[in-house]
């Protein structure tokens, strides 16, 4: 149900209005071609940097007092405050535009490090799989309901006349994400126990400790390290593509936002099938395998998005991009899952979510200075690819049962 729920955020806030509204209309007019963009895209990196920062020390943290679900509970209601305020952003409040996304978007990748942490407490081994890939599909039926939602409110797209009633579906996002979010607040409960800690010793400096104990440990876990630079190298192009596409759509194929909801709603139905479909393929076949396979399709998908021409071929290629989406990230959870050692949930997880935020740094940068530099979209696009084939090198270095049995013998 948490996945059901902050997928509105992603959907409508990363990608679909929100990002294509602050190209178009707050920095519409701010500097020349490619202005705006490139400080959409530093801007997202420069919050994923502070989420780098925060998260592996906030999971020990959690991991130390058991405290995930309190930690879960406040970075959402942060970010929903946040993304509330976002209705208030108008044309020429680049700046304040900017620090209101970036706070609810530190707040929301923090909430989604929490709740996967729990991914280990609630599933075997066995079925770990398929549990994620069912918190996946069903975060993105979310999405397609959130995308449904916002509709009325986003399909008179930026004329002025109707900006109100645009800015007025962040607000809606935000009352979604909340409503989505009560049962997970309810009825998910913390299975951790707290950890003895020294008497007087800040909660902050255990959770520095602990994080230390676990960098120092790390070269027992030979192949969760290979894994981590992998992901990192892929992930670096996921990222990138769900917050470049829909500004992709629209700057170079004219997509108005009412063509952007078709062209969502279409990837978020493949996502949610592939998230279930890959999911209980990865108990079947390993988690490594299956990314593996996404990597490919994605490496596809990216150089077709090169040279794409009309509206019928970006759908076609949502259509894949979707399919791949879910099951990469219902397959990534998963490995690190398997990979983790009972009572380090938190830590890992820590680590699993700074590792994607540095990718998040890295990538969407690198998009917006080819974009200036070449002065097009489309060849930024290519540079998407070249992640997902490095990624996919990386990957080889990888022996999944080899992991596994390192957790187990952690775990005693």
């Amino acid at each position: 149900m948490y996945d059901f729920a902050n997928s509105s955020f992603t959907t409508l806030i990363v990608t679909v209005a929100y990002s294509v509204y602050f190209v178009q209309v707050v920095a519409g007019h701010f500097g020349g071609e490619g202005a705006a963009e490139r400080l959409w895209f530093w801007g997202y990196a420069i919050s994923m940097l502070c989420v780098a920062i925060l998260s592996p020390t906030l999971g020990a943290m959690a991991d130390v007092r058991a405290r995930k679900r309190a930690f879960l509970i406040a970075s959402t209601l942060i970010c929903v405050t946040f993304t509330a305020l976002l209705s208030f952003v108008e044309a020429g409040d680049v700046w304040a535009g900017l620090l209101l996304f970036a706070i609810a978007n530190i707040a929301f990748d923090l909430g989604f490090l929490f709740c996967s942490a729990f991914l280990v407490e609630i599933t075997t081994p066995a079925y770990m799989g398929r549990v994620s890939g069912y918190g996946w599909g069903l975060g993105y039926v979310g999405g397609l309901l959130s995308l449904a939602i916002a509709y009325p409110f986003i399909e008179g797209g930026f004329a002025e006349a109707n900006l109100p009633l645009y800015r007025l579906s962040f607000a809606v996002t935000a009352a979604f994400f909340l409503l989505g979010s009560l049962p997970t607040f309810l009825f998910l409960r913390e299975r951790a126990i707290p950890q003895p800690t020294r008497a007087g010793e800040s909660l902050w400096r255990q959770g520095f400790a602990r994080l230390a104990a676990t960098a120092r440990q790390l070269p027992r876990y030979r192949d969760l390290v290979a894994y981590l630079v992998a992901y990192l190298i892929y992930t670096d192009g996921i990222n990138t593509v769900i917050v470049a596409s829909a500004i992709f759509a629209n700057k170079v194929l004219d997509f108005s936002p009412g063509d952007l909801i078709i062209y969502f709603l279409i990837v978020q139905v493949a996502a949610g099938l592939g998230a279930v479909g890959f999911g209980l393929l990865a108990d079947r076949l390993g988690a490594k395998r299956t990314i593996g396979f996404t990597l490919v399709v994605w490496i596809a998908v990216a150089c077709s998005a090169a040279v794409v021409q009309t509206h019928a071929q970006f759908y076609i290629i949502g259509l894949f991009a979707g399919a791949v989406l879910g099951a990469n990230q219902s397959a990534s959870r998963t490995l690190l899952g398997l990979f983790t050692p009972s009572g380090k949930q938190g830590e890992f997880f820590g680590f699993f979510s700074v590792t994607g935020k540095f990718a998040a740094i890295l990538g969407p940068v690198v998009y917006a200075e080819v974009t200036v530099w070449a002065g097009s979209q489309r060849w930024a696009i290519l540079t998407i690819a070249t992640f997902f084939a490095i990624g996919l090198l990386a990957l080889r270095l990888v022996n999944e049962q080899r992991g596994i049995a390192a957790a187990k013998i952690e775990a005693g």
